[in-house]
């Protein structure tokens, strides 16, 4: 990458983005590609979930102080809104030495100082919004941006339309190559086909009480026609045991196998996860999150039943009898959702985004 005067500068590019898997697994998904290009990669963020996943995939991390950007009410929030400024100063900190040609932000309240921090050094910003709706973060990132790129066609609606674009969301590549019989070996089930099929259920990266408590009331009822794989969230164990129940509270390079052999996955509905589950054809029963959230989660479920890739079943309405209900109908429909499924074309968006940071890089 040129300065203009003939000296190749070094291609770096910060990554920032935390506070769930949501808003870093897009970032692992680029990597490969942004490595193979031959970026240096490091990462901002917090000491959150961001941190443990970040150094597992090799890539420095830098830590800063980040105020949570909340849409109630609260005296954390003067505390929080006081450590905006602290954030800004240890990133400006952080760019001025690592001296990055572009910064990404996949959102997240921890992105909102690193965005700053880079548009008063003059670094491009590009951040990307998963959901259909723009978050908090990204509201406020935007204004500090030079690109916005986002995964739903309903979002172009949100942005300006001068500087953003339509990319879709980055697939993890390992999840593409999951196998079914190291799944079923992990998870201790019997390989044959005459077994009962598996259901995957999952509440996000810190997992749900609540879906945890509903599927806890189900699963007499519901292991009679199926082997059950739970991923609970940290902290939150199940006491229930049987031959045929199965639960983690978090599965890291497992988890493409797992997902590989599920037969239907019940799932919150999280841009990047439902995605996810949609680029590796899974019949999903999605079941948003909206008791103290801002119904986004409801938004991106609504836009993928449209589309005929999922059920939705609304958190206020379950109870463990309509769990049972809704997975039987969800089954019941998964040949017409995996035909509805084969139809979306994946926007190859791991090589979009890097073309877009290759881009206004070299503009820098």
């Amino acid at each position: 990458m040129s300065d203009g005067t003939g000296t190749t500068r070094r291609k770096v590019v910060v990554l920032t983005g935390g506070g769930s898997a949501g808003h870093v697994n897009p970032h692992l998904a680029i990597a490969p590609e942004l490595r193979r290009r031959g970026w240096t990669i490091h990462y901002v963020g917090t000491s959150g979930i961001e941190h443990g996943l970040v150094n597992a995939a090799g890539i420095p991390f830098h830590t800063i102080i980040a105020g949570k950007l909340r849409r109630y009410l609260s005296f954390q929030n003067l505390l929080d809104f006081l450590r905006v400024p602290i954030g800004i100063l240890q990133a400006l900190l952080i760019l001025i030495r690592l001296r990055p040609v572009v910064v990404y932000s996949k959102g997240g309240y921890v992105s909102v100082p690193v965005a700053i921090a880079g548009w008063l050094l003059r670094i491009p910003v590009i951040t990307h919004e998963s959901d259909v709706t723009p978050g908090l973060a990204n509201r406020i990132i935007e204004r500090f941006a030079r690109r916005i790129l986002f995964s739903f066609p309903e979002t172009a609606s949100f942005v300006p339309p001068g500087r953003s674009r339509l990319v879709g969301t980055p697939i993890r590549p390992e999840l593409i190559v999951g196998d079914r019989v190291r799944g079923l070996a992990f998870c201790g089930f019997a390989a044959t086909k005459a077994e009962l099929p598996v259901l995957l259920v999952m509440g996000g990266s810190h997992g749900a009480q609540r879906v945890n408590d509903f599927l806890v009331e189900a699963l007499p009822t519901l292991l009679e026609s199926w082997r059950v794989v739970h991923l609970t969230g940290r902290g939150k164990t199940q006491s229930f045991t049987h031959e045929n129940y199965r639960a983690f509270e978090f599965l890291g390079p497992e988890l493409a196998d797992v997902l590989a052999t599920a037969d239907l996955v019940v799932s919150r509905a999280g841009a990047n996860a439902i995605f996810e589950l949609l680029a590796i054809r899974k019949p999903m029963l999605l079941i948003p999150l909206q008791i103290g959230a801002r119904g986004d989660q409801l938004i991106n479920a609504e836009s993928f039943v449209k589309s005929g890739w999922a059920r939705v079943v609304r958190e206020t309405e379950l109870s463990g009898e309509r769990l049972i209900r809704e997975i039987s109908l969800t089954a019941a429909e998964s040949t017409q959702i995996r035909t509805a499924q084969e139809k979306f074309v994946g926007s190859g968006s791991v090589t979009v985004i890097c073309e877009e940071l290759e881009q206004v890089g070299r503009g820098r």
